[in-house]
């Protein structure tokens, strides 16, 4: 863990470096995960059969590659009542939530008399891709699942590796209740290359969206253009703002809370209290003893995790900015005062009562979110990520006659005749 202060001369030069880190194993995969699609788009299933069988030893069958509904009936049986009660909260909240994101329509007809405007219509089809190594991800299912659903998406074919044929219950009772319409029990680079490309048992789609290890990220950009994609997520973190009024246990689970996720994952403590900061180091250490992933989680914070004393509390907003975190935390009293100076940030968690972990579970807004400092640039999952936007262009033959002659200078200034032409034909008719 690297402890920085504000006040030290050499901040700027240590924090630079810092927010430079390469979270990610350098493992270049490119050349195997290209050859993976090419036997996938080439020989379809029979390549699916092979791959499955060496990365996940299981011999699958191609006509029962698609899980049938009694298989996932019988796993929704499976689960507790209190585990489907979460869930189908966790699914209530993320659909309210997302129904407030959907964009309107627009037409009007201008001072030229032109009709503009613009139609928002649903991507057909999306493959959710859905992890199965370290743990299983129920509420991965309902983050990726229901914005595409409330956007109006006809299908949704959802793929998951099954390590000797075993799947997680509640990750198939996650898709029944979010209406997930195919599940296949592939996974890995040749799971997105099947939903790219399109098998005799698998259908195409037009979007791949889910997080996945390293194999399934550069699938998923090598893909990218023959189907579209969600992003290009990295390592999960955290950066919690917060002051000595917090409980320090409270803030060592919240920075154990990413900690745990990966060892590559980041948690970062920015604070005005150096002797707070000590208190919350000193009880992440404890509490992580008795986690089952300990180990994951304090290689995680001794290698990617930091804690920052500032001055003042309000000093971190411009550390926020230049870290720019896929979530943020503020643990003050009046956080507000923080997060409406802040430009950068997937997930904005406000006050002391609200952990980050809530977030990833039932708030309601999707907790996939740009990683490693895109959220300069970039946003979390929303409706509009399922939805496309069409223009809506209507001219008359008066606002055509007002407006054709400058539009043909602009044709001929360029040296592109036929599109002149295309304006000036129809100027000339007096139709």
């Amino acid at each position: 863990m690297l402890k920085l202060r504000t006040k030290d001369a050499d901040f700027e030069a240590q924090f630079s470096s810092f927010i430079k880190i390469k979270r990610e194993k350098s493992e270049d995969v490119y050349a195997s995960v290209s050859k993976i699609l090419e036997a996938v788009r080439s020989r379809g299933d029979e390549a699916l059969v092979e791959f499955t069988k060496s990365y996940d030893d299981f011999d699958i069958n191609p006509a029962k590659m698609r899980i049938a509904e009694d298989d996932i009936d019988i796993a929704v049986k499976s689960c507790s009542a209190s585990e489907i009660e979460a869930l189908n909260l966790a699914a209530d909240r993320i659909k309210d939530y997302h129904k407030k994101q959907m964009p309107e329509d627009l037409q009007y007809i201008d001072a030229m008399g032109v009709t503009l405007g613009y139609r928002w219509s649903p991507v057909n089809s999306v493959g959710i891709y859905v992890p199965g190594g370290m743990g299983a991800y129920p509420s991965s299912v309902l983050m990726n699942a229901i914005p595409a659903k409330i956007a109006g998406v006809k299908r949704l074919v959802m793929v998951v590796p099954t390590p000797k044929g075993n799947i997680n219950s509640l990750v198939l009772a996650a898709a029944k209740i979010a209406g997930v319409d195919d599940i296949f029990r592939i996974g890995g680079a040749q799971a997105v290359a099947a939903l790219a490309y399109g098998t005799d048992s698998v259908p195409a789609v037009d979007k791949i969206v889910g997080p996945g290890n390293v194999y399934v990220a550069t699938a998923k950009k090598q893909v990218f253009g023959v189907v579209g994609i969600d992003m290009f997520a990295g390592p999960s973190e955290v950066l919690v703002v917060a002051d000595a009024e917090n409980d320090p246990n409270w803030i060592a689970s919240d920075l154990l809370a990413q900690a745990e996720h990966d060892a590559s994952a980041q948690a970062i403590l920015i604070t005005d209290d150096e002797g707070f900061a000590n208190s919350v180091d000193i009880r992440l250490q404890e509490i992580a003893k008795n986690l089952s992933r300990s180990d994951i989680a304090l290689s995680s914070w001794k290698n990617f995790g930091a804690i920052i004393i500032v001055d003042d509390v309000n000093q971190s907003v411009a550390l926020i900015d230049r870290i720019s975190p896929e979530h943020l935390q503020l643990a003050l009293k009046n956080p507000e005062s923080i997060s409406k100076e802040v430009s950068n940030a997937g997930a904005i968690f406000l006050g002391r009562f609200t952990p980050e972990a809530m977030g990833d579970y039932l708030a309601g807004p999707s907790h996939v979110l740009p990683t490693d400092g895109t959220a300069r640039f970039s946003s979390g999952l929303g409706v509009a990520d399922f939805m496309k936007r069409s223009s809506i262009i209507g001219c008359d033959r008066d606002s055509l006659t007002k407006l054709g002659p400058h539009a043909a200078i602009l044709a001929e200034a360029e040296g592109l005749q036929a599109h002149a032409l295309s304006i000036t034909s129809r100027l000339d008719k007096k139709k």
